[in-house]
């Protein structure tokens, strides 16, 4: 029995995409649910990894890709990139049809740079995806709203509906639809496989070089060791050595360019806003998971670790908070990033939209360390040049657990799954 389609926030970013475009591109991880929110909006559909037919729409691609193309429009085309002849085939298509929605094209792995002879500008839209939100997997209740925030609506108001042991629960399950719903047991070896894949299969797959499976392990589990953190690539090699990985400083920039790729890894940039007294930037990104599931299935841990380590756990919540910002963020055509400086100033996450609106997040687990973070807050926010750069639109600090509400002060305190896009 086919499990129910639970409604994505890419699902109208999708539809504005083929609206406005001859094809849009969905890329994002493995798993993230990109094939079956295309075939939502697909008329026809070409799966290049269908085994019974794989060989044979190779051939085609190789000697007529535009039989390929035939079928009903939107027409989905999974994981393209096994064929990247089809890229110029599509695009060459669009132009000729000149007509707009005719191509869903889905892949999880980024190609190399020489696998299309044009860029697709103007043709094909993308579309970034990432796994689901917890608004997405129906653990939050969406009372507060991102929007409504850079809005400045007054209301504000909602109480958690997840634990901590449930919050540590989303967490090591992933925001990866087919495990929602599912025994923890299942999620848990999913994840698991889903790692092994990475490392035994996906990461050497990408470009044709061969990974060690060793040092990929190793690299990742150094990672994980340090997601929310700017460790930087001496940090990590030092911490590799820990674990008796020896790796070049070139061999290991390779490895991360492909988990990039595959999208297993996407850190977190710093952000340089106007300020008004000349303070050094910290400029290092912040290692992120594209989910945070990622790394507790390298370290092998479970939620009941995770409620025995609350240091790993606040690394790690930390890094769902950020997941779910970004899904919401990407809604409303905004970015996330991070802030620090040199005198230890820091804000986990600012959202920033295209017209110059933003706003601050800190990140706390617990409702007795908010006073500490909406106090950063303000002190972040007195050292931002409102000459030269909007007011925040809000100041917020994500909790794991609790009430939604706004303090006289005007920092907002919103428990993550009380959030929404």
């Amino acid at each position: 029995m086919e499990r129910a389609y639970l409604k994505r926030i890419a699902d109208k970013a999708l539809d504005s995409s083929l609206a406005a475009s001859g094809a849009v591109l969905i890329e994002g991880p493995k798993w993230c649910g990109k094939t079956r929110t295309a075939q939502e909006k697909a008329a026809s559909v070409l799966f290049l990894q269908d085994p019974d037919h794989a060989s044979a729409y190779l051939k085609a691609a190789d000697t007529k890709p535009s039989l390929l193309l035939r079928g009903e429009t939107p027409r989905l085309i999974d994981e393209w990139q096994l064929a990247p002849v089809l890229w110029d085939a599509v695009r060459f298509a669009v132009d000729e049809r000149g007509q707009a929605g005719q191509f869903i094209l889905t892949g999880s792995a980024v190609p190399s740079d020489n696998a299309a002879r044009h860029t697709g500008t103007g043709r094909i839209s993308r579309l970034l995806m990432r796994p689901m939100s917890l608004y997405e997997s129906l653990e939050s209740s969406g009372a507060v709203s991102l929007k409504n925030l850079f809005e400045g609506r007054s209301e504000l108001e909602g109480t958690s509906t997840l634990g901590l042991e449930g919050v540590a629960s989303a967490l090591v399950r992933g925001g990866w639809p087919a495990s929602v719903g599912e025994p923890s047991e299942i999620a848990l070896k999913r994840i698991q496989d889903y790692v092994e894949a990475v490392i035994n299969i996906d990461v050497s797959r990408v470009d044709g070089v061969e990974k060690n499976p060793h040092l990929v392990r190793a690299l990742l589990r150094s990672l994980a060791r340090n997601v929310s953190t700017m460790a930087n690539m001496a940090t990590i090699r030092q911490d590799l050595s820990g674990d008796g990985a020896s790796i070049s400083e070139k061999t290991m920039a390779a490895y991360l360019n492909a988990l990039r790729r595959i999208f297993v890894v996407e850190d977190l940039p710093a952000w340089n806003p106007a300020l008004r007294s000349k303070t050094a930037l910290r400029t290092s990104p912040k290692r992120h998971f594209v989910d945070p599931s990622i790394a507790t299935a390298v370290l092998r841990t479970t939620p009941e670790g995770l409620l025995n380590d609350f240091n790993l756990f606040g690394l790690l919540f930390e890094s769902l908070c950020l997941r779910d910002l970004r899904v919401y963020a990407q809604a409303l055509d905004g970015e996330v990033s991070h802030y620090r400086d040199k005198s230890g100033l820091e804000a986990d996450a600012v959202v920033h939209l295209k017209d110059g609106r933003w706003g601050a997040v800190e990140v706390k687990m617990g409702a007795r360390e908010t006073e500490t973070a909406a106090e950063n807050l303000k002190t972040f926010r007195g050292k931002i040049n409102l000459e030269k750069m909007t007011p925040p639109s809000f100041l917020m600090v994500l909790t794991g657990t609790g009430l939604a509400y706004r303090r006289r002060d005007g920092v907002s305190i919103v428990p993550i799954s009380c959030l929404k896009d």
